[in-house]
């Protein structure tokens, strides 16, 4: 009876299977067309070419066992280019994989106060997108991501995808608002490489990463994300390659190399940095905010390898610019070559008058509260001038 039933399983999967089909697409007309037909399991396949001026629309779902699939036919040949003014993909159901596309030299406008996304996942739950390759893309407006993880779906994926050349941009957002967080967002695998300082006068809006975009009213949001095994090299966009401004996400072994920039808490509390690499480029890690445990990193040939900041206010409650580190465990790292291993109070005094909205963001503007009850345990520190260093 078991023999029986096994093979009349294989039968039946075997035949499910069989009914599942491959759409090939040719121009957004026949997109359109595909994806309402488009059953769980189904795969939507764009033809080999260079397309401009497609707005793609996905909101079918699959299942957690036939997701759909909207997959290049061939290897590095379907390429999206040319200008964007709205989405190029968006993507609002669930269960949807993303497969194997081109994103080059697309220029990327705001249009009407909305911006132009080469890539959105809204509300979705267990989508994923994968070696997918955006490289010299640039971004017309300040502020503005490529691709864009947001609402308050959860459990979506970005991996074995790179980030090559892009200008002025930043690569990927993780979108939290008052009423909208994305929960579980994993982001693995990728690259990111030569991104050049952004143009803006003011030196912002060029992260690699970013989870979270008001850390002064929105980083007690938690989204639970996880950056891991990522490789950075050449990011030079802004001072913060990674930028964190919510709570209780992981940064877990990734690399980074000559970057002109550092894995920055920005805000937010109780995150997990572990098991990073650093060697060269302007800086390592900074830090404010409350309960973060920063351990097992390497740090190599940087000048100030951990700096741990100066703040306006303290705790999770007081709205601060910058909220003073506390609480947090700096442990197991591994510093060699700097010229300061841990700098724990950097900005001590300075004076933001003038320098941001004291109506939108109810915060005093002088940096004075120092760092307080951290714990640094088991650091090593191989040719280093200074080891922990109190400002």
């Amino acid at each position: 009876m078991k023999k029986l039933f096994t093979f009349a399983f294989i039968l039946l999967t075997t035949a499910s299977a069989a009914f599942c089909k491959d759409r090939l697409v040719h121009n957004q007309q026949e997109f359109d067309q595909a994806i309402a037909r488009v059953k769980p399991g189904d795969a939507v396949v764009i033809a080999d070419g260079t397309y401009t001026n497609l707005a793609l629309n996905v909101a079918v779902s699959g299942t957690e066992k036939q997701p759909i699939t909207i997959k290049a036919e061939g290897k590095d040949k379907v390429t999206f280019t040319g200008d964007v003014y709205d989405h190029m993909f968006n993507i609002t159901g669930n269960y949807i994989v993303l497969d194997g596309f081109t994103f080059k030299g697309c220029n990327i406008f705001r249009k009407d106060g909305k911006n132009a996304i080469l890539v959105e996942f809204f509300n979705t739950k267990n989508c994923r997108m994968t070696n997918c390759a955006f490289t010299q893309n640039a971004a017309k407006s300040q502020f503005m991501p490529i691709v864009v993880i947001s609402g308050n779906g959860q459990n979506n994926r970005i991996d074995n995808c790179s980030f090559i050349g892009n200008v002025d941009n930043q690569e990927v957002q993780v979108k939290v608002t008052k009423d909208e967080c994305p929960k579980y967002t994993l982001i693995e695998k990728n690259t990111f490489k030569d991104k050049p300082k952004v143009a803006w006068p003011i030196y912002n809006g060029g992260e690699c990463v970013q989870i979270g975009q008001n850390p002064i009213l929105l980083g007690n949001m938690v989204p639970n994300a996880t950056v891991q095994n990522n490789t950075f090299i050449h990011c030079d966009g802004e001072p913060e390659v990674i930028s964190n401004k919510s709570t209780g996400n992981k940064y877990l072994n990734n690399y980074f190399e000559d970057c002109q920039g550092e894995l920055v808490m920005r805000g937010g509390h109780d995150c997990l940095i572990d098991g990073n690499t650093f060697k060269g480029g302007i800086g390592g890690i900074r830090v404010n905010g409350t309960g973060h445990i920063i351990s097992n990193n390497n740090i190599s040939n940087i000048k100030t390898a951990i700096r741990l900041m100066y703040g306006m206010s303290k705790g999770k409650i007081e709205t601060g610019f910058y909220v003073a580190p506390s609480g947090c465990v700096i442990k197991n790292n591994h510093i060699t070559n700097a010229t300061t291993g841990i700098l724990v109070g950097d900005s001590k005094n300075a004076d933001w008058t003038g320098k941001f909205d004291v109506k939108l963001y109810p915060s005093r503007t002088m940096q004075d509260v120092a760092p307080f009850d951290n714990q640094f345990v088991g650091n090593t520190f191989t040719n280093t001038e200074k080891t922990i260093v109190y400002n």
